[in-house]
């Protein structure tokens, strides 16, 4: 599925497929505050893309500490198709208003990042849906209205991707899309 937005710019929903695989610009990792890899989405990323990413995350790190809930840094992608990989810390889902306004952050945050850095394409998973256990379609919701807003206020950002694992996931970000389009209309 494909959302065009009134800006001429396009929201993609993909699945199932392996956001490692992306030849966009940049893809997203939903990454854990250590920036040190892990499980899931952040795990495959750090192992497809090899040790260049890690290095990276490490001079992060000594800069900053922990990457906090809701923000964004970026690195090169090693060996993935993309160009660039940008890290995001989503919140561990407690059921509190603030979980969805630190899952938007991340999304606006990298977009953010993204057009800073002259990307026209870029790829997301399902951040926080899984071992942080984010309700899928309550992220997706919030994931799908956060990228449309940001997408707003891009100068080079054309097209974001929703790249996720598999159909589930992918049904609850299309009803997301879908119901965000009725209530624009």
């Amino acid at each position: 599925m494909r959302l065009h937005l009134a800006n001429g710019k396009t929201v993609v929903f993909l699945g199932p497929a392996d956001i490692t695989k992306e030849s966009a610009d940049a893809i997203v990792n939903a990454a854990n505050s250590s920036l040190l890899g892990g499980g899931g989405v952040d795990g495959a990323i750090h192992r497809a893309g090899g040790p260049s990413i890690l290095s990276e995350c490490k001079k992060i790190v000594s800069q900053i500490g922990h990457l906090p809930a809701g923000k964004a840094v970026i690195t090169g992608a090693g060996r993935l198709p993309a160009k660039y990989v940008i890290h995001t810390v989503g919140p561990i889902y407690r059921g509190h208003k603030t979980d969805a306004e630190i899952l938007a952050s991340c999304h606006r945050e990298s977009i953010r990042l993204a057009d800073e850095h002259l990307v026209k394409t870029m790829s997301f998973p399902a951040i926080s849906t899984g071992a942080y256990g984010y309700p899928v379609s309550e992220a997706g919701e919030v994931a799908v209205a956060a990228v449309a807003e940001a997408l707003g206020l891009t100068t080079n950002v054309v097209e974001v991707r929703f790249v996720l694992f598999d159909a589930s996931p992918l049904r609850a970000y299309i009803a997301a899309a879908e119901k965000l389009c009725r209530a624009r209309a």
